[in-house]
């Protein structure tokens, strides 16, 4: 469980910005190197800062004393433990008098990242340590998962009952809750992007249970709590506990009720997505609550969790589910070349977890910042988000992920719904009124490649003129015709990623007529053969700018923009590199353009 009661106005490491606090109390100091820290408690204690579980020590060394109000004199480090075999010492002592003799709250740090095994193993050790000590609270710090105990009041072996939601401030009484929202020195705290992504892979290591689960379900089953999660602090009222979070003397059973009952509340809200119960037993749910309770997820800045969610996901994706994610610097690429604007209602598809949407967002909401005062910009980019942005997945699953990344970054997430794409206008429309056809000004897309639609699966193939008379077709080859059905005649664009089968193949020319009987291509950019290859996908592809016709319009001989990109920022490996072609072929079609 989470302790910090310092502001959350914070963007930067946690640990490092208590470390800083510590510096500023003279309660820390550190040596010309910073290879050691000395602490400043009832003894002078210096040792070496290198190891990563010292700068957890030292950030709730900081918070004990600053924060939880105990007086650094009563403090000891390294305190030998008596009747232990091997000899412990205990990482901090909190004691209740002046001369150390009566030990208070015993204090056990872990870095962070640490496996549930393993915290598991530093929970004995503090409990072995605390009772041979005969201190009343223990404590458990493993970087943001943090978890506190009443050890006095219960019998040495439970491990559950004696649970508390923090330890007491100023050898005071535990707090039933300690998460109450606006609450500076109680709410919810930010972290950087690296302790993000840490509590994110805690959460899924603990729902995937050493392979449990399948990787697939397991994230499914993340998505949902984090979706709780979001929720829960999106709908608290100010002033109030928010109920993603272990209470004092809570059974997980009693915590698993309460976040059910968030998740069942989501459901008949998006019931086209949330479909399915959670299925994760009451002691899962309630450790990954002890992971993400302590964090403040809505008010991280949206460049630091966006980049941590992705790279969350990023690495989940790869070889697992690829071809529901495409690289962030082919996303990025794609929506500065179709340039969207405040009032473009912008569709994907095939979203996935939802790049081509929240990279569409956060290119309006630079453009906003720039241009507007905080306030203007905030109603511009939020409205832009809540309107304009909508996706369809096939997936339930990477629909929920995509909804769920939404509102990670604030919102939006209302009109992505869980379809066919390829439906009936009409079916589609059933689901969600905003999908029409000639309706959208950009589409911005990644659709699956390789597989088939056969007609005596699908009823619809044969209202496509690309499906007409066919007994199967490539979805690809499909996702092309409704993509420019999708559009507005005449202005609406479309940036899509098509294998390159589909340029070249002498067998697909009647595809190629297709497009340019109706549309006007504007720019080819050839993507070298390993694009895709470390999500599993080893198509050669190309990113395809399009703009549709007007109904009745003709145009003779026009150029069209080609381009080829070697470099995209990185390797076969999916390794980021320092070279990039893409800004280059960006900046030359500005001057194909005439900008």
């Amino acid at each position: 469980m989470t302790k910090e009661r310092h502001s959350t106005n914070y963007s930067g490491s946690f640990f490092i910005h208590n470390v800083k606090r510590g510096v500023s109390a003279k309660i820390i100091s550190f040596s010309e190197d910073k290879s050691k820290i000395t602490y400043y408690c009832h003894r002078e204690f210096t040792v070496s800062f290198k190891n990563p579980e010292e700068k957890v020590r030292a950030s709730y060394f900081t918070e004990l004393i600053l924060d939880y109000l105990y007086p650094k004199e009563r403090i000891n480090l390294e305190v030998k433990i008596p009747r232990r075999t091997p000899e412990d010492r205990a990482d901090i002592v909190v004691f209740e008098d002046d001369e150390l003799k009566k030990p208070y709250i015993i204090v056990e740090c872990k870095k962070d990242g640490i496996t549930d095994a393993e915290f598991k193993q530093a929970i004995e050790q503090v409990f072995g340590n605390a009772n041979s000590l005969r201190g009343k609270y223990a404590s458990v710090i493993a970087g943001t998962t943090k978890t506190a105990f009443d050890v006095a009041g219960f019998k040495p072996s439970e491990r559950e009952k004696n649970v508390i939601a923090d330890i007491p401030i100023k050898y005071g009484q535990a707090p039933k809750y300690k998460f109450i929202k606006d609450e500076s020195i109680q709410d919810l705290k930010i972290v950087s992007r690296e302790e993000l992504i840490r509590a994110l892979e805690k959460s899924h290591d603990t729902v995937w249970q050493g392979g449990r689960l399948a990787p697939t379900a397991a994230f499914d089953e993340v998505s949902k709590l984090l979706f709780c999660k979001l929720k829960d602090e999106k709908d608290t009222r100010k002033g109030s506990n928010y109920k993603f979070q272990v209470g004092t003397h809570e059974s997980a059973e009693e915590v698993y009720a309460r976040i059910n009952t968030i998740y069942q509340k989501a459901k008949a809200e998006d019931a086209e997505v949330f479909k399915e119960d959670v299925r994760l037993n009451p002691k899962v749910v309630y450790s990954v609550v002890e992971h993400l309770q302590g964090l403040a997820l809505n008010k991280i800045d949206l460049d630091t969790k966006g980049v941590a969610f992705e790279r969350f996901m990023q690495d989940f994706f790869k070889g697992k589910m690829g071809q529901y994610f495409t690289p962030r610097n082919i996303v990025e690429f794609c929506v500065k070349m179709l340039n969207p604007g405040k009032s473009d209602l912008v569709l994907d598809p095939a979203c996935g977890s939802g790049g081509f949407l929240l990279n569409a967002m956060d290119y309006v909401r630079h453009y906003a910042e720039r241009n507007h005062n905080k306030f203007e910009a905030w109603k511009l980019w939020h409205d832009f988000a809540m309107s304009k942005l909508h996706g369809i997945e096939i997936n339930d699953q990477i629909a929920r992920v995509c909804k769920m990344n939404m509102l990670i970054h604030d919102d939006g997430h209302t009109n992505v719904i869980s379809m066919d794409s390829l439906s009936d206008f009409n079916d589609i429309s059933k689901i969600h009124k905003g999908f029409k056809k000639d309706y959208f000004d950009i589409i911005l897309t990644n659709p699956p490649f390789g597989a088939t639609v056969k007609s005596t699966e699908k009823d619809y193939l044969e209202k496509y003129e690309l499906g007409k008379g066919k007994n199967n077709q490539k979805t690809e080859i499909m996702f092309i015709e409704r993509c420019i059905d999708f559009v507005k005649p005449e202005t609406g664009r479309i940036g899509i990623v098509l294998p390159d089968g589909i340029l070249t193949n002498s067998s697909l020319q009647r595809v190629r007529d297709f497009i340019m009987e109706r549309c006007q291509i504007l720019a080819i950019v050839s993507l070298p053969q390993f694009a895709f290859s470390h999500y599993g996908a080893g198509v050669k592809s190309s990113l395809v700018f399009l703009r549709r016709k007007g109904e009745k319009e003709k145009i003779g001989n026009y150029p069209i923009f080609m381009a080829i990109a070697e470099h995209i920022g990185y390797d076969a490996t999916g390794r980021e590199v320092p070279i990039n072609d893409f800004g280059t072929i960006y900046e030359e079609y500005q001057k194909y353009l005439g900008k």
